[in-house]
C-alpha cells in the first residue's frame, strides 16, 4: 500500500508509503490523500491530523517523477498540478491544526505539503527546500502561495523559494519555516509538541483554525494556488524543463 491512514486518541495520522521512492507522490498517494482529508473533515472526534512518511530517510521527495514525466504538455501537466493544489488547499484548512511531522528530506513537492500544514515539526537529521527552479519550474501545488500567506518577511521568503537550495533543520528554525526541531524517536517528538494542545477541548482549536481558514476565503488563497499551478503548468511545456528531468532521471 502506497499510503497508510491511522487513528489514534483522536489523531489522524497519513503515512506516505513509499520509502524506497523516497515517499514521492504518485497518483495513488494523491487519492489516499483526498480520501484522508474528506475523512477527517468529516469526523468530529478528530483534534489533530499529522502528515509523515515511512522509514527514515524521507518525508517526500516531491512528485514521483517516473509517472509525471509523462505530461508533456501545459494541458496535460495542469489537471495533476491543480488537483493536488486542490488537495493541499483542503489539507490547510481542515477544521483542525495540521502537523508535518517531517521526519527526512522534504523537497520540491515534498516542501509543498509541508508548508501547507500549520505546523512543521522537523527532524534535526532532515533537510527541506523548494527545489522545483533546478528543474525549470516553480511549484506547482500552491506551495508559495501558501508560504507568503503563513511566513512573514517577504525577501525571505522569495529567497526561499527561488534559490532552489536544500536546507538542514537549523538553517530552516531560523528563517522560520520550521516551528520546532527534535532529535530523537518521532512519535515522542509529537507527544511533547502536542502535550499542552491535547489538554485544551479540541473545540478551542477548531474555534481558531475557523479564524484563519475565514481569513484565507476572503484572500481567495484557493484561487491564487490554482493560478499558481497554471504558471507552472507553462513552465512544465517548455523544453528546458523536459531536458532537466530526463538529465535527472538519467543520472540516478
Amino acid at each position: 500500500m502506497d499510503f497508510h491512514i491511522e487513528y489514534n486518541n483522536q489523531i489522524a495520522t497519513f503515512t506516505i508509503n513509499r520509502p524506497e521512492m523516497r515517499n514521492a507522490i504518485n497518483s495513488n498517494v494523491m487519492r489516499g490523500l483526498e480520501t484522508f482529508v474528506s475523512e477527517v473533515e468529516n469526523n468530529q472526534n478528530i483534534s489533530f491530523a499529522v502528515i509523515t512518511g515511512s522509514g527514515e530517510r524521507a518525508f517526500c521527495s516531491g512528485g514521483d517523477l517516473a509517472e509525471f514525466h509523462r505530461l508533456r504538455t501545459a494541458e496535460e501537466a495542469y489537471p495533476m498540478l491543480s488537483g493536488m493544489a486542490g488537495i493541499l488547499y483542503r489539507l490547510s484548512t481542515l477544521p483542525v491544526p495540521v502537523i508535518a511531522l517531517v521526519n527526512g528530506i522534504a523537497v520540491g513537492g515534498g516542501c509543498e505539503i509541508a508548508s501547507a500544514c500549520d505546523y512543521r515539526l522537523v527532524s534535526k537529521n532532515a533537510k527541506a527546500g523548494f527545489i522545483q527552479g533546478t528543474l525549470a519550474i516553480t511549484s506547482g501545488w500552491g506551495g508559495a502561495t501558501q508560504l507568503f500567506e503563513r511566513m512573514g518577511q517577504f525577501d525571505v521568503i522569495l529567497r526561499f523559494i527561488s534559490e532552489a537550495a536544500v536546507h538542514d533543520a537549523s538553517s530552516l528554525e531560523a528563517i522560520g519555516w520550521a516551528t520546532e526541531t527534535y532529535e530523537g524517536e518521532h512519535e515522542q517528538a509529537l507527544a511533547r509538541f502536542l502535550g499542552k494542545m491535547s489538554s485544551i477541548h479540541h473545540s478551542v482549536h477548531r474555534a481558531y483554525k475557523s479564524l484563519m481558514i475565514r481569513s484565507w476565503e476572503e484572500k481567495s488563497v484557493r484561487e491564487r494556488m490554482l493560478e499558481e499551478s497554471k504558471q507552472c503548468a507553462r513552465l512544465w511545456e517548455s523544453e528546458a524543463h523536459h531536458e532537466a528531468v530526463a538529465s535527472f532521471l538519467g543520472g540516478r
